[in-house]
């Protein structure tokens, strides 16, 4: 029987143990520290993961669910995204520059944290252990992703945050 610690998982730094996910990452943050990308680290990869693919999505917006952020082709080389990751792929190098942001409901490839009507609502974080790694073009949406995944998904790890 596999133990908890083998388990292939998705975790923040920066969002506690209750799954609060600080206002920065979200259109309601102030100046800079606003729609800031939030750290994240996986652990323990299916054996035979060639790529990651995340999605990140409110499950409680009034459009449900409203995508906030879709990456795929993440090399199994990383561990993680630093915090304010969205957009500096290229300004981080090595590895990151095979990273590819996606389109979300903002119709933007990058992350977009939005702004709620109301608190309380849950980011679901998914990150997909793949057996290949994605050729998806140039406009990568969160349904050609889940589409493209069919078949090739070892592993799922969850995290959920409220706001």
């Amino acid at each position: 029987m596999a133990n908890a610690s083998d388990e292939f998982r998705l975790v923040s730094p920066n969002i506690n143990h209750e799954g609060k996910l600080p206002r920065k990452y979200t259109d309601e943050g102030q100046g800079a520290q606003r729609n800031m990308s939030p750290p994240l680290e996986w652990y323990n990869l299916p054996q035979g993961t060639k790529s990651l693919s995340l999605v990140v999505q409110d499950i409680d917006a009034p459009i449900v669910p409203w995508v906030i952020w879709v990456v795929t082709n993440i090399p199994p080389s990383l561990k993680g995204f630093p915090e304010e990751f969205s957009g500096k792929s290229e300004e981080l190098g090595g590895d990151y520059v095979h990273v590819k942001e996606g389109i979300n409901d903002e119709k933007v490839p990058r992350w977009r944290g939005p702004k709620l009507p109301n608190h309380g609502h849950r980011f679901e974080f998914k990150l997909f252990a793949l057996d290949d790694e994605l050729h998806l073009g140039n406009k990568v949406t969160k349904d050609k992703l889940l589409e493209a995944v069919e078949g090739h998904v070892l592993g799922e790890a969850v995290l959920t945050a409220i706001f």
